[in-house]
């Protein structure tokens, strides 16, 4: 199969073809030729749009899929065919289905569902047996077959030290661990940022201090232990300050920041829709800006979707009782365009991502594999329920205005267009 792509704006850093407008032409899933303008041939498929970009293949280390045991919520086929036309040519897929992926056989069973699609899926295993924090997974086994990453996803692990051990054991063999920032015991029962909206609406308020407790412990076992640790979705200002300080002491951590915590604060709970009922909760509109800073100044490593679908029958009830997670695959793009260049973010969604996952780094250049993304950055847009694709419909940006268009992607020799 011969690809060409027609008059692209190629959006990459280490290319040198950075920010050149070029036809790109692909054959057998690699790139074999960058210029000024290709010929069309007959047997080529030709990708030509309006006001085209393409950058490396997005990557989102965060997406929850509830196959297997919650398909109702969104299966595996479905996702991977979500991401695809959200531009996402790699996820790494959560461990919280059911039965929880805690082992060598359910993390084979999720990279034999996803063969043949053409967004890879990496599984990350759960740290803990069945993430009940109670006893550690088999780490190195699933590690051999193919989970790239393990953590109990949005679940503390309240153990020091089971989680000092985990850190431990995971230098054998190279393992990243990922600790959720949250201390259950300071953050209660409560649903909501501890602020002036959760006191005006009558909301149990969850600390911003619940999640700076749990971040100073790992780091400190971090730099007793060693390894690598990764923090995932952080949401305060004084996160952002202690993982700063702890990376100008060399230790080897990074983070991610969800789309909706840089783009959302919890002024939006006044309507007490369920869709920002969000963990960690949506904060003030101060550690938001602090946030956007953090990942232009490359404090904040890499951004996540942080998708996770849930059924109507969970989320269209009382706040308080509604469970916790958004979709976002579909509008993180057109989110994060809102508040950023595109310059400034996509190494976030790109190698930075596959370099802390220990994956393959990926470039526009004649030779290389074709991974890519393809966009509109311009184009503005009213986000409608109407517009989702994925099987539950729990998005924050419903009704709301948001910047750039994604056309698709080119991956696994495989080109996949929105119509």
């Amino acid at each position: 199969m011969i690809t060409l792509i027609k008059s692209a704006t190629i959006i990459d850093s280490s290319s040198a073809y950075h920010q050149q407008k070029k036809d790109i032409l692909i054959e057998d899933g690699v790139i074999t030729q960058i210029t000024d303008s290709i010929t069309k041939k007959d047997n080529y498929q030709i990708v030509s749009k309006e006001n085209l970009h393409v950058s490396c293949g997005w990557f989102d280390s965060s997406v929850s899929l509830g196959e297997p045991g919650f398909e109702e919520r969104e299966t595996i086929k479905n996702g991977l065919n979500v991401a695809a036309k959200s531009g996402f040519t790699a996820i790494a897929v959560n461990a919280n289905t059911n039965p929880i992926i805690d082992n060598k056989t359910s993390v084979a069973f999720l990279i034999n569902k996803a063969i043949g699609s053409a967004t890879s899926l990496y599984p990350i295993g759960a740290l803990t047996s069945g993430s009940k924090g109670i006893d550690m997974a088999e780490l190195y086994d699933m590690q051999q077959s193919g989970a790239i990453a393990f953590a109990d996803y949005n679940k503390p692990i309240a153990n020091d030290n089971l989680m000092k051990i985990a850190l431990l054991y995971a230098q054998n063999f190279d393992g990243l661990v990922l600790s959720f920032p949250k201390n259950k015991v300071i953050a209660g029962e409560g649903i909501a940022n501890e602020g002036i909206n959760s006191t005006k609406l009558g909301l149990k308020g969850i600390p911003a201090l619940a999640e700076h407790i749990q971040i100073a412990r790992d780091l400190f076992l971090l730099e007793y232990t060693g390894g690598k640790l990764h923090i995932p979705t952080i949401s305060t200002e004084k996160s952002v300050a202690l993982i700063k300080e702890a990376k100008k002491k060399k230790l080897n951590v990074t983070c991610s920041v969800a789309v909706h915590h840089l783009t959302l604060t919890d002024n939006e709970l006044h309507s007490f829709d369920s869709n920002f009922k969000t963990n960690p909760p949506l904060r003030t509109a101060k550690d938001t800006l602090a946030l956007q800073k953090a990942v232009k100044n490359g404090v904040i490593d890499i951004i996540t979707s942080d998708h996770n679908p849930i059924d109507i029958e969970h989320k269209k009830v009382e706040f308080s009782e509604a469970k916790n997670g958004v979709i976002g695959l579909e509008t993180a793009f057109g989110a994060l365009n809102t508040v950023f260049s595109i310059e400034s973010y996509i190494d976030s969604i790109t190698n930075k991502p596959r370099a802390i996952f220990s994956l393959d780094k990926i470039s526009i250049a004649e030779g290389e594999k074709a991974e890519l993304s393809f966009f509109n950055p311009d184009e503005n847009m009213l986000f409608t329920k109407a517009d989702i694709q994925s099987t539950s419909k729990n998005s924050p940006f419903i009704n709301k205005k948001l910047k750039g268009k994604v056309y698709g992607i080119f991956a696994n020799n495989q080109l996949i267009l929105n119509d």
